[in-house]
């Protein structure tokens, strides 16, 4: 039975997938059960309300899951939100290893998604961290004293830019792997390009 929401560009999703295809159609199931849109937005099923992205259907090889783009900002009463990692400021998943989860889990999902589409409606944002509360390691800093351009090619740079920039800079316990990171970036930093570009 085609629900009257299921969007035929992302089938293939669902048919090409291998480990989890029971869970990720029931999961799409839930989804549109809550009259949301659903499209294709970074190869995977994304659902929206009014053009807003709520949630999407993410399969990976230890566990599928629903990734809430303003996750922050649900109250998670049955404790099930996960923040990938510490650098993650609004999304959050719930996870899954098995179909059983998401059948007990059915009612308190739409629950989330519901509460998701609400946050949407109030025009609600995650109050995000600006570039400015992120650390500059002192290799980076030091080549910024010294190098004009580059200081200028960096705050040129989108404000998501920069902070993948000084993340990916001030990850490394070393000082040699932090400034090894600073020189191979330095040609794309002055190309105005962002550290996946």
């Amino acid at each position: 039975m085609l629900d009257n929401n299921e969007n035929p560009k992302v089938d293939f999703f669902f048919d090409k997938a291998n480990k989890w295809q029971e869970e990720l159609v029931l999961m799409r199931k839930i989804a549109l059960e809550c009259q949301l849109n659903e499209e294709l937005k970074w190869g995977v099923p994304c659902y929206t309300f009014k053009d807003s992205n709520v949630v999407l259907i993410h399969a990976f090889k230890e566990y599928c899951a629903f990734l809430f783009f303003k996750g922050a900002l649900l109250k998670d009463t049955d404790g099930i939100l996960i923040q990938q990692s510490e650098n993650v400021q609004a999304a959050r998943q719930i996870r899954f290893t098995s179909l059983q989860e998401i059948v007990d889990l059915k009612a308190v999902l739409k629950t989330y998604i519901y509460q998701a589409v609400e946050i949407e409606k109030a025009g609600l944002k995650v109050e995000l961290k600006k570039t400015s509360d992120f650390p500059v390691c002192e290799e980076f800093q030091k080549k910024l004293d010294e190098m004009p351009d580059l200081q200028k090619s960096f705050f040129a740079l989108t404000p998501g830019r920069q902070r993948a920039y000084l993340l990916h800079f001030s990850q490394p316990k070393q000082s040699k792997t932090r400034e090894a990171r600073v020189e191979k970036n330095i040609p794309n930093i002055l190309d105005g390009k962002g550290l996946n570009d």
